[in-house]
């Protein structure tokens, strides 16, 4: 942008800004959560949420319990106990007059005959094998056009994904009269997945080993979607699926998209959810109504780490799903992991729980209910890709004298790679070029113009300098758009691996080989590692001030941390500044460029081990450390205490 652009940008939002009082809108203003009643005696650690036909709100729960919410909309809600002792039910469905849900170990009916509102036959439809592990979740059940009900089975967890017990990592089709039909794999954490208005099947994917980031895939019958654990049951009778383990390869450095044009049977998600900048651990799938706002269609998609619901707009070019990602509303009680419309009004339920998985909503669990409040955020309302660049679509018109100016937007784009360790950075990182811009008459769509596309890749669209015409800005400026197909036109462009990664600097506060001047006297040996819930396993260590202290934090947990040690009352401060470091931050380690950082480890993989040297402040005090990864410093955190040198 030249000097005289720059000039007249500033003039025209001034202008603006001057004549219109304007002030930065928040979630609130159009969607409010409030709080659903639960007695102090129940733990409701929700795993699934069902209407019953009388509008009473089936809750189970992950202590195997499901309740009975007679009247959800009133100030004090009553429960009734519908059954009891099942193995961690994840789901529920209602359907002709019973409740039906996937325990770890069986698919269950639960039929009430005498009408008291308690379950009197727990009846097995079909049962699942378990070997034990406690990552063996099982999810559903949902119910399709034809009567089916599907499920899907999670993978253990041993080092990486196993499916130790036959279907692990599957979504399978099951009949009311229990027959089992497999329909894809290479699942891995399957806990969101649900069937639009036209009948096809999605479901979310969580960051973990061959999988680069949270993911949303639409599966058809014999689609392998990513994970090859659950391939040792493809031989299997009835299996739709051909590929075999030995089939994948990921030694070649190529994204999933390169590998589903390489390998017949593997399919590309339809909607990445960048890590961290979105989300940690994707959820459940849910639509909004037209009572819901101007979304009407549209997927929430919640995020249980993370504790917040995304908005998806996805539509089919040359016969793929493809679409983009938008925050919606963040700021729940706890994690995120079922949601469901209150079919009577224009409100929705959000079940939430984070024993043992951690969120940043630091209750154990919550049931809230969002309702619109009728006003219409300006928002992006859709993004859909045209031939030339990207068709932006508003809910209220634009102010067009900045939406014809370049600099306020910005265009990005990345993929991640597709392999076997757990997550993956941000790959081939380029900024795209804005050629042309074209605001509709009415001003509810712009057509951004750009250099050129490249397939399987994400991208970052921010709209940060729009305001509309009252002069207010976006209530969320920007969209990550997932591109498989272009729209046909001339000579479609597709680039692979021609941009290059973020070179991270050397830290001086990251030193792994012990200093020469400290000649071999170390004076603290420190081991640390990690506990369930987002934890350290110690929060509280003591040293003397000046000591040389050694450091080994052993990463033997299932997601990725790192260790930071911060200076005092600054821990906030630095954790803020990890998570915006947004595409750069798995490049950098989370780690900001700030004085507040006095010492720290590299991002370490789960299982890993990293050993550091730092010398304990001058200064005695408490000074905190914590993991930065985004989402965690909320609750991954503990104090390093500096006393005094002794006096002798």
């Amino acid at each position: 942008m030249n000097i005289s652009t720059t000039i007249l940008f500033t003039l025209i939002i001034s202008f603006i800004s001057y004549n219109c009082a304007i002030s930065q809108p928040n979630e609130s203003d159009y969607y409010q959560i409030n709080q659903i009643y639960i007695p102090k005696e129940i733990s409701l650690e929700v795993g699934g949420l069902a209407f019953n036909d009388k509008g009473s709100l089936g809750v189970s729960t992950r202590r195997g319990e499901v309740w009975l919410i007679l009247n959800p909309e009133n100030t004090k809600s009553e429960y009734i106990r519908f059954a009891h002792g099942l193995h961690e039910p994840l789901g529920l469905l209602y359907h002709e007059g019973s409740f039906f849900c996937n325990q770890r170990g069986e698919l269950t009916q639960l039929i009430d005959e005498d009408g008291d509102n308690q379950a009197d036959i727990y009846k097995t439809i079909t049962k699942w094998n378990l070997n034990g592990n406690y990552h063996e979740y099982s999810y559903g059940p949902i119910l399709l056009p034809d009567g089916q009900m599907l499920v899907t089975l999670n993978l253990g967890w041993i080092g990486y994904g196993d499916s130790g017990s036959k279907w692990r990592g599957w979504m399978l089709k099951v009949s009311q009269d229990g027959k089992v039909t497999p329909y894809a794999t290479g699942l891995r954490s399957p806990a969101g997945f649900g069937v639009n208005a036209e009948g096809d099947i999605f479901y979310t994917e969580n960051q973990g080993d061959w999988v680069g980031s949270g993911r949303m895939t639409h599966l058809e019958s014999g689609d392998f979607a990513g994970n090859p654990a659950g391939l040792r049951w493809s031989a299997e009778m009835g299996s739709p699926v051909k590929l075999k383990f030995g089939d994948i390869d990921d030694t070649k450095n190529l994204s999933l998209y390169e590998n589903q044009n390489e390998l017949e049977g593997v399919k590309a998600p339809s909607i990445w959810f960048p890590h961290t900048l979105m989300g940690i651990s994707t959820s459940d799938i849910n639509f909004f109504s037209k009572k819901m706002g101007p979304f009407e269609g549209q997927m929430m998609v919640g995020d249980q780490g993370h504790s917040k619901i995304m908005r998806v707009f996805q539509e089919k070019i040359n016969g793929v799903y493809q679409g983009v990602c938008f925050p919606f509303i963040e700021g729940f009680a706890s994690g995120v992991l079922r949601i469901i419309n209150n079919p009577n009004n224009d409100a929705f339920y959000v079940g939430q729980t984070n024993r043992g998985w951690g969120s940043t909503g630091q209750s154990s669990y919550a049931l809230e209910r969002v309702s619109w409040t009728g006003k219409i955020p300006f928002e992006i309302k859709t993004i859909k890709v045209h031939p030339e660049g990207f068709l932006l679509e508003f809910t209220q018109p634009v102010e067009k004298s900045v939406a014809k100016i370049i600099s306020s937007y910005e265009i990005t784009d990345f993929t991640y790679l597709y392999h076997h360790f757990y997550g993956s950075d941000v790959q081939n990182k380029e900024s795209r070029n804005i050629t042309d811009i074209s605001v509709s008459e009415d001003g509810l769509n712009v057509l951004l113009k750009i250099d050129q596309f490249r397939k399987g890749y994400i991208y970052e669209i921010k709209a940060t300098g729009i305001l509309n015409k009252s002069g207010q800005p976006l209530l969320h400026d920007f969209g990550y758009y997932t591109l498989n197909e272009i729209p046909e036109r001339k000579s479609n462009f597709t680039a692979k691996n021609t941009a290059t990664s973020i070179t991270k600097k050397v830290s001086v506060k990251h030193i792994t080989v012990e200093p020469e001047t400290w000649l071999n006297q170390i004076d603290v040996n420190i081991e640390i590692g990690t506990a369930p819930g987002l934890k350290f396993d110690q929060s509280s260590i003591t040293v003397v001030a000046g000591s040389k202290v050694k450091l080994t934090f052993n990463n033997n947990d299932d997601m990725p941390h790192n260790f930071l040690l911060i200076a005092q009352n600054k821990e906030d401060e630095v954790g803020i500044a990890a998570t915006k470091l947004g595409l750069n931050g798995a490049a950098l380690d989370y780690v900001p460029e700030t004085e507040a950082v006095i010492a720290h480890t590299n991002l370490l993989a789960p299982h890993e081990i990293e050993s550091i040297y730092f010398t304990a402040p001058d200064v005695p005090g408490p000074y905190p450390f914590l993991c930065t990864f985004p989402g965690h410093y909320l609750t991954m955190r503990g104090v390093l205490t500096v006393t005094p040198k002794s006096v002798l």
